[in-house]
């Protein structure tokens, strides 16, 4: 499933509160004046693009021509930046787009996408540019796999608690563990990873 931009997402938004609110889709004017523009031309290449995506479907000569997929109804979280499998890195903040999941997914609590740098994982199943669904909380059982902070740097990795240390062990035997003496270094589990997921093209 692809990516949506930020525009692409507005736009899809305006089209399902809508459906919800009345029971049919609004027009091409009404989505222009809820993204401020007044010409038709954007707000077409913007179901445009959401058509070949497999957001919706478009029937041409109807004002309100507008059917959301099922891909369209599902729930959309924000990619909110990148984290790495591999040694801590700082963590980058920064909304790169959109990724649309099955609602019944969102029974594991799930907020929000990483996408995952390097290979640290791999034995997880756990791949570089994969998506990894994370929800937010702030500790850990026992090889859960985790979002971490360590001393401000961000890594994704097994979490074990043991008698007076913290170790974030890899799933690569090229990687040792980060191991965390008792007051030598500030912890925070940023989340918990719930999810697995990979464009395979």
């Amino acid at each position: 499933m692809e990516q949506l931009t930020s525009r692409q997402q507005q736009v899809l938004d305006i089209v399902s509160r809508h459906i919800e609110a009345y029971g049919y889709p609004p027009t091409l004017r009404e989505i222009g004046a809820q993204l401020g523009v007044s010409g038709t031309l954007g707000v077409l290449k913007h179901l445009d693009a959401l058509e070949k995506k497999g957001y919706l479907r478009r029937q041409e000569g109807s004002t309100r021509g507008i059917t959301l997929s099922s891909q369209g109804q599902g729930a959309t979280l924000p990619i909110v930046g990148t984290v790495r499998a591999g040694a801590l890195h700082p963590a980058i903040e920064d909304v790169e787009g959109h990724f649309t999941i099955d609602r019944s997914q969102l029974d594991k609590g799930g907020t929000f996408f990483l996408r995952v740098k390097g290979d640290s994982m791999i034995h997880a199943h756990i791949r570089e540019g994969d998506l990894a669904l994370v929800r937010p909380q702030p500790h850990a059982n026992n090889r859960d796999i985790v979002v971490a902070m360590v001393a401000g740097e961000a890594t994704l990795k097994r979490f074990y608690r043991e008698s007076n240390r913290i170790r974030l062990q890899p799933e690569n035997p090229n990687y040792e563990a980060i191991v965390i003496q008792e007051g030598d270094s500030e912890v925070s589990i940023i989340g918990k990873v719930v999810g697995i997921y990979r464009e395979m093209e």
